[in-house]
């Protein structure tokens, strides 16, 4: 293959990553203008040949959005959100945070008392020992997204309630869908069942990881029980949940 051949080949690619990149960003398709050959009389000066290239976008003629516009406008419907009981005892909806770096998302349960006044999620004693535990395996809020299986606070911090799941569920579905997690971890029992549909504990869970729907998913216990019970035994089976976790992540 001589220079020119490969000069062809290198720009083919090029121009395939970046066409690309156009489609991920809502791009449908890029049309460019009659390219004069040999002796046609161009529109460029000094009688080289020009092209303008439109590109159209989806996005703009049809109303199809962008991912991160579909999350920002998900994000603005879980704020307004009626749906279930919650919303009468609620102080802030609490859709999620972070980073999402590393493509890696926790689903806790419900939000506490400190997460329901500031709108936030995991800022409370579960945040701070959440951030400890992160951070033993090097990781931090900016590489994970982390929400939950509703997003208002169940009263006195119970369980959330079939129906309530039920009036949420749509909305975890389709973070999920947008956010393409490459492995996901869920905090405590009532995530790990939700997700898993399924009725065993998450004693019998934890410790291996599952699937939903081609995605691998990791239950481990929610901070919240490790503060209840801060045994040697708890701590060292949620550090062997979060070893398979580092392991998983520095195998790409």
């Amino acid at each position: 293959m001589d220079r020119s051949q490969e000069k062809i080949k290198e720009l083919l690619y090029d121009f395939r990553r970046y066409f690309d990149q156009l489609k991920e960003e809502g791009v449908e398709y890029a049309e460019t203008t009659h390219l004069p050959g040999t002796g046609e009389r161009g529109t460029g000066s000094g009688g080289h040949s020009s092209a303008a290239v439109r590109l159209r976008s989806s996005r703009k003629q049809e109303g199809v959005l962008s991912s991160g516009e579909r999350f920002r406008a998900l994000v603005e419907t879980i704020l307004k959100c009626k749906k279930c009981g919650l919303a009468s005892t609620r102080k802030c909806v609490v859709p999620g945070e972070g980073g999402n770096k590393r493509r890696v998302l926790f689903v806790g349960e419900g939000p506490g008392a400190e997460e329901d006044r500031l709108g936030r999620p995991f800022v409370g004693r579960s945040g701070q020992l959440l951030d400890k535990i992160l951070a033993s395996i090097s990781l931090s809020r900016q590489d994970i997204y982390i929400t939950n299986i509703v997003k208002c606070r169940p009263p006195g911090n119970r369980d959330p309630q079939a129906d309530e799941v039920i009036a949420c569920w749509p909305y975890l579905e389709e973070q999920i869908k947008l956010l393409k997690p490459r492995v996901i971890v869920t905090l405590g029992s009532p995530a790990a069942k939700t997700l898993l549909n399924t009725n065993t504990g998450i004693g019998m869970l934890r410790g291996r990881f599952h699937d939903y729907q081609g995605t691998p998913l990791l239950p481990t216990y929610h901070p919240a029980y490790l503060l209840r019970s801060y045994t040697l035994e708890n701590r060292k089976k949620v550090w062997e949940d979060m070893k398979m976790l580092r392991e998983f992540l520095d195998e790409d």
